[in-house]
């Protein structure tokens, strides 16, 4: 066993712990963050709403250390972009944008018509969101991934107006990964916005970034708390889901690879500082191997430091057997959740709480971050107890439509009626009878 250094992620003994020393065991490390930033977060958007452009601009000097006098991308920035890719890289962007676009193109639902009773007949049709604003994370590491999991559902749902926010280099470029992506994927306008600002703009809107109707897209706790805001206020944005800090949790037993776990959990904690990564093991000596194995591979990896601050929050939990496992899982609501054992498959019914399953021993996370066609826009912190992960249907609305027939209402009135009265609601009781009594009085053929 290695010494103990900051590196050395400690191993836990479920069976061991009282309720409290569990709860500590699956606490995330975001919620004192949360709270540090909500009172910055009000303040830029308030500025942006009251401001717009010239808010934008402060922002981006003093949190990106560009300076812009406009925000949108030109086609010779677009150019300039795709220019630096090399045809390996862009074959690579292809191929991962058909297969998302597969995968969301078989999400498409056709409409929902069926008579309820005699005369009535009721109707669910999809409308697409109008206008969506994506927001594409490129701090410690650009995303052009991003951009492809929200621009190809928008673009197969029908969204009319499609924007996305990125933040700038100091340079005053956007990445050009991004911008390439963005392009392929059918967005012609880009913004080099970043942080809560390229929220606040998208969702108020500002002399020239268009306000949108719902904000998609997953970032650090100013952005995830920007679009809480904003989504609260009645002339501001909807949101997607909670997607902040990434997290993963691998549940192993003793037919797991060693290297294949530490790569597993250590390409997560490369994500930020905040991202938390768990290993849930059945088995001892797998989990002191693991130990070792992170302990040896940080020292060789490019983002060392965030990692390490990373790996203050991991945990490698020891459990007595695989369904304890799965409670350990579901207890914590992992928004990435790897099942590294025997006969993966045959757990997944085991799963209740998790954004996206990866099933099997070669099966790595990245896979569905770049390329399988899944979406990567997950949730976190837990909300995966009661959300999903985003998919084609969160680009537009399903409305419901009803329609009757003389009969039908003549049929069904009578219990919306006695219903109505016993709400209490005598004018709901009324905008029927009246068109009852009308039926009755007039002459039927």
């Amino acid at each position: 066993m290695p010494p103990m250094n900051e590196t050395t992620v400690p191993i836990l003994e479920w069976g061991t712990l009282d309720q409290g020393g569990r709860n500590t065991a699956l606490a995330r490390p975001t919620a004192a963050v949360s709270r540090r930033v909500l009172q910055d977060v009000r303040r830029i958007v308030d500025e942006v709403r009251r401001d717009g452009d010239a808010a934008i601009a402060r922002f981006t000097l003093a949190l990106d250390g560009a300076s812009l006098s406009t925000f949108e991308v030109t086609d010779d920035e677009f150019a300039h972009a795709q220019a630096q890719l090399t045809a390996q890289q862009r074959a690579a962007l292809e191929r991962a944008i058909d297969n998302v676009r597969r995968f969301h193109e078989a999400q498409k639902q056709g409409a929902l018509s069926l008579e309820t009773s005699p005369g009535v007949r009721c109707e669910r049709i999809e409308v697409p969101i109008e206008s969506v604003g994506l927001y594409v994370p490129a701090g410690s590491a650009p995303l052009p991934s991003t951009a492809v999991m929200l621009a190809i559902p928008a673009a197969i749902a029908g969204c009319r107006t499609r924007i996305l926010c990125t933040p700038p280099r100091r340079d005053g470029r956007a990445d050009v990964a991004v911008l390439t992506a963005a392009r392929m994927c059918g967005v012609s306008r880009v913004f080099k916005i970043g942080g809560a600002q390229a929220i606040a703009a998208m969702a108020f809107g500002t002399a020239t970034v268009p306000k949108v109707d719902k904000i998609f897209g997953p970032g650090n706790a100013w952005v995830t708390a920007a679009k809480e805001l904003v989504a609260s206020v009645p002339d501001g944005a909807a949101r997607d889901l909670p997607a902040g800090p990434s997290e993963v949790l691998v549940i192993a037993d003793d037919s797991a690879r060693v290297e294949f776990v530490a790569a597993d959990l250590l390409a997560q904690a490369e994500h930020s500082p905040d991202a938390q990564v768990l290993l849930v093991t059945t088995s001892a000596a797998l989990a002191l191997r693991v130990q070792e194995e992170i302990t040896r591979r940080v020292a060789r990896l490019s983002r060392r430091p965030i990692i390490e601050a990373s790996l203050r929050a991991a945990r490698i939990i020891r459990v007595a057997d695989l369904p304890a496992a799965f409670d350990v899982s579901n207890a914590y609501g992992p928004e990435h959740l790897i099942i590294a054992t025997e006969d993966a498959r045959r757990w997944l019914p085991r799963v209740i709480n998790a954004g996206s399953v990866f099933l099997g021993h070669w099966t790595p996370e990245p896979m569905g971050d770049y390329c399988s066609g899944t979406n990567h826009v997950l949730p976190t912190a837990g909300a995966a107890r009661a959300v999903s992960g985003l998919a084609l249907a969160d680009f537009s609305k399903r409305i419901t439509v009803q329609e009757l027939t003389t009969a039908g209402l003549e049929d069904l009135g009578p219990i919306a009626e006695t219903l109505a009265s016993l709400e209490g609601l005598d004018a709901h009781a009324q905008a029927v009878s009246v068109r009852l009594r009308v039926l009755a009085s007039e002459p039927r053929p």
